[in-house]
């Protein structure tokens, strides 16, 4: 989707209409971050995660609106059910990105291009947005296909045409080089695609680990992962992440950081798949490798990161003598449930404000690390540590 956030926000703004506009957390606030804008503040130089005033510096005309997440999720709902009228075969990637097979459609409704083309003009005129479309033969292109041209356009990527398209291209544009990635390419002299794809695929697997060898793979084109069915798609039992350290945790402080650093990355990965979870478990092993778990019922479903970590560290506090070392920690978010599951809410529950700005905050970091990679943005306490733990 084009300016998906603020292109909804503007549906209801008929006033906006032909002025720059940003979406961001707090309008008033001089150190509020831009969530997203339309294309005239993009014409303007306004980008993602910078900060209300330096955006009110490039575009002094720029006006604010409040972020509202429940009528994004409402849009993305009915945009999905409009492709599922093409397609069985419809895999959400984010709130407004989505992979289509259409193989076995075409012979009802044409070539990939023409039913991208289709749904663009759909789309525009029942819900009055506009979508970018790839039409390639793997998911890794058609994501790239649908970054080439903005606003409401198609582009096709092809077997014959990938390496004129693509291969100039900044690496930082390959599909998942994010900017810490792209930095490190550089070191091996790699700035395009195109020098991706030429490059020494051990040098590749000798920087980045296993996925050196897979971006080379993808920028070569080679793709072959599978679109899964919209009604299909596995259901996600649990959300978990863990890690043995570089130095053992020693007191309450080192906890702490390991606690928010993964907690973080659970919280966010059940913003991605839409889920919210109502229990916390937590396995500590000591230097022994003597293992204990323990896990708690949430009053509330959750898939914030400061709902994880006050659970996490009740656990631990309740259940581990602080003092004694930990050499692997990991967190998991248990008894999952989709996030727009209707929820019992409690007559007594007077903290809706602070949950609403909370939700606000991190999925304004979701936003920022979309955009400029996972370590753009992070938890302050888990800055400089000597863990082990990558930024």
């Amino acid at each position: 989707m084009n300016n998906f956030y603020a292109s909804v926000e503007l549906l209801e703004r008929p006033d906006l209409a032909g002025l720059p506009v940003a979406v961001c957390g707090d309008p008033e606030g001089r150190h509020g971050i831009i969530l997203a804008k339309n294309q005239l503040a993009k014409a303007a130089g306004v980008v993602t995660a910078e900060t209300v005033w330096q955006a009110k510096k490039k575009c002094p005309g720029l006006q604010f609106v409040r972020p509202h997440h429940d009528k994004y999720k409402e849009f993305s709902r009915r945009i999905n059910q409009i492709y599922q009228q093409y397609t069985d075969m419809v895999e959400p990637f984010s709130i407004d990105e989505s992979w289509l097979d259409v193989t076995a459609s075409r012979r009802l409704f044409g070539s990939g291009r023409q039913i991208g083309d289709t749904i663009r003009e759909r789309i525009k005129s029942e819900l009055g947005l506009t979508l970018s479309v790839g039409v390639s033969y793997n998911k890794i292109f058609a994501k790239m296909g649908s970054e080439y041209k903005k606003p409401d356009a198609t582009t096709e990527i092809t077997r014959e045409n990938y390496r004129a398209l693509l291969w100039d291209k900044p690496v930082g544009e390959m599909f998942f080089v994010g900017w810490a990635t792209a930095e490190k390419l550089s070191s091996l002299g790699i700035s395009t695609i195109g020098d991706l794809a030429l490059a020494d695929p051990a040098a590749l697997k000798a920087l980045l680990g296993k996925q050196g060898p897979l971006l080379h793979q993808y920028a070569n084109g080679l793709d072959d992962s599978p679109v899964a069915l919209y009604n299909q798609r596995e259901k996600i039992k649990s959300v978990g992440n863990g890690i043995t350290f570089r130095r053992n945790l020693a007191g309450r402080d080192d906890i702490l950081t390991a606690v928010t650093s993964l907690s973080d990355t659970v919280a966010s990965r059940l913003r991605k798949y839409q889920l919210k979870a109502w229990g916390v478990k937590v396995d500590i092993k000591d230097p022994g490798f003597k293992t204990i778990s323990r896990q708690k019922q949430l009053p509330g479903a959750t898939h914030l990161a400061s709902d994880i970590i006050r659970a996490s560290m009740e656990l631990i506090e309740n259940s581990w003598r602080i003092s004694d070392p930990i050499r692997l920690l990991t967190i998991t978010a248990i008894n999952l449930t989709d996030e727009t599951e209707a929820e019992q809410l409690s007559l007594f529950d007077t903290d809706t404000e602070s949950r609403e700005k909370g939700e606000s905050i991190e999925r304004t970091m979701d936003d920022i690390r979309k955009k400029f990679g996972d370590s753009a943005v992070t938890f302050g306490s888990v800055l400089d540590n000597d863990l082990g733990i990558d930024l």
